[in-house]
């Protein structure tokens, strides 16, 4: 079954590093160098046993600008410095970062990605190139306006005779490489009609000898945030797709951590043969799996397979098309964000609509990675308000049979965190308590303790005895007690043994206080 995988992945595959290479503004060879070199050593040294790695969309989407920067001799050495960010993140144990990354973050970015995708060929559509360093929606319109209808024609025809079959191919059955057949159709009618559309040109008919490439240490210092932004896509997608893989079948557990330091091993090889950084591949890795994957063995069979295109098929992959890669990358791009994504966005909450679009838009606009951030903060803002509205204060009955002077007695719990989203407000909650002469502050049901939450959980205390109203908590957590004692919860108390354990005890003590009077000793303890 392994074998059969690697031979469906391969088939997938090909089209697709063809066309991730020329989207990214390198080139068809440096995807196709990339699918092999990076596939073979990811699926050797990488965390998941059917993962499939090579060049990807989303990685075209953060090349295309930089090469347009820094021009496409640097994309070898960027891939690899992001590699080395990559090895030095697994080993320092931050492949479980990724798990903290919300839910809709992660598909807004891949919508975002999604509509980079398919604006980037509409140029290719159209048979023109797109302006370096433009925005791939202006690009798109640019194209558009200025196409030359007596080919654009003939390669809008391509793009919609390709798209066309890679939708109506698996509908006649499921096993069909649909978008193989369907660039193999194209280029059949492109050459049996003498068409004027462009085409791949030429490609190496071996892999280049691997080597270090040249660079300037004066421009060493402009391509460190480039690399960056490249590394951490790369460990993004990566642990997504191996994530995905491993809920897929029973293929073994994934390791994280070894999955990092496997890509970037593999970005590294990719650069030394003159190759772009890769990451994981979610679309491919799933082919694997569900053609019958369970071993690295089908990742590295797709990764010689490719390696024999090189050096066999090199001249019948250079007479394709650019139109019909152009219209594998658009059906590509449609089915990357399924319609029931979308509906369960659209009937989730107004912040989870919020940070879904929010990141697409970004993505779209400005910077994938900048996206993430962004998406990242404006979930953890959403988050921490859930949090803070779950926080409250309540007041109890005093457990027992009721006595005299208990109405001067408010039993009051505080639920939730206590951090700095919330302390402002149960401070104003607690100022609603009149006519009481004893308050006992329940913590046990306390969640959290900052800085924030400490500093006003003793301006409280302080507020209530300045009014005269002596204050008694009860249960503080051991977690919290050396947060609550650095700001001075205890010293803030009228006398420190008005902390208590027990619910009981606090209660009695408050009883008491009452029963001896309004003359009880009003002064502080040092």
């Amino acid at each position: 079954m392994d074998i059969t995988a690697g031979v469906t992945v391969a088939i997938v595959a090909l089209p697709l590093a063809l066309a991730f290479g020329i989207s990214s503004g390198v080139s068809a060879a440096a995807g196709l160098v990339t699918a092999v070199v990076a596939g073979l050593v990811a699926a050797i040294f990488g965390g998941s046993n059917v993962q499939v790695s090579g060049p990807t969309g989303a990685m075209a989407v953060v090349l295309a600008p930089v090469v347009a920067v820094h021009g496409a001799s640097t994309v070898p050495l960027l891939a690899i410095m992001a590699g080395a960010m990559l090895v030095l993140m697994g080993l320092f144990g931050l492949g479980r970062v990724v798990s903290l990354i919300p839910w809709t973050v992660v598909e807004g970015f891949t919508l975002g990605i999604a509509i980079i995708i398919f604006l980037q060929q509409v140029p290719m559509a159209f048979g023109t190139t797109a302006t370096v360093g433009l925005n791939p929606a202006l690009a798109a319109a640019e194209a558009i306006g200025q196409a030359d209808w007596s080919i654009a024609w003939q390669t809008v025809l391509i793009v919609v005779i390709t798209w066309l079959l890679i939708v109506l191919l698996p509908r006649i059955h499921p096993a069909i490489p649909a978008s193989l057949l369907a660039v193999v159709v194209a280029t059949v009618i492109v050459i049996a009609f003498s068409m004027a559309t462009p085409r791949i040109g030429e490609l190496p008919s071996a892999l280049p000898a691997p080597s270090i490439p040249t660079f300037e240490m004066s421009s060493l210092s402009s391509l460190i945030g480039p690399a960056v932004s490249i590394a951490l896509l790369a460990a993004i997608e990566s642990l997504l797709s191996a994530r995905v893989a491993s809920r897929m079948a029973d293929t073994g557990p994934y390791n994280p951590d070894r999955e990092l330091s496997g890509q970037g091993l593999a970005s590294i090889a990719s650069g030394m043969f003159g190759g772009m950084p890769a990451t994981g591949a979610i679309a491919r890795t799933a082919v694997n799996v569900k053609t019958g994957a369970r071993t690295r063995v089908s990742s590295i069979v797709h990764a010689l397979l490719l390696l024999l295109v090189i050096y066999v098929g090199a001249q019948l992959v250079s007479t394709i098309p650019l139109a019909a890669l152009a219209g594998v990358l658009m059906a590509t791009a449609v089915r990357m964000v399924a319609p029931r994504t979308i509906k369960a966005v659209l009937r989730a909450s107004r912040s989870d609509i919020l940070i879904f679009f929010t990141t697409a838009a970004i993505t779209v606009a400005f910077d994938l990675i900048v996206a993430v951030w962004i998406g990242i903060v404006v979930a953890a803002i959403v988050a921490l308000k859930h949090v803070a509205d779950q926080a409250g204060v309540r007041r109890e009955e005093l457990p027992g049979e009721r006595v005299d002077g208990d109405e001067r007695i408010a039993l009051v719990r505080i639920d939730g965190a206590m951090f700095f989203g919330a302390a402002e407000r149960l401070q104003r909650e607690f100022d609603e308590f009149t006519g009481i002469e004893v308050v006992i502050i329940r913590l046990s049901h306390l969640g959290g303790l900052d800085s924030t939450g400490a500093n006003a959980l003793v301006e409280i205390i302080e507020t209530f005895e300045t009014r005269g109203v002596t204050v008694l908590i009860k249960g503080l957590q051991p977690r919290h007690r050396q947060m609550a004692g650095a700001f001075g919860v205890f010293s803030a108390l009228r006398d420190e043994r008005h902390a208590f354990d027990t619910l009981e005890d606090a209660v009695a003590h408050a009883r008491s206080h009452i029963a001896r009077g309004p003359w009880r000793d009003q002064t502080r303890k040092a």
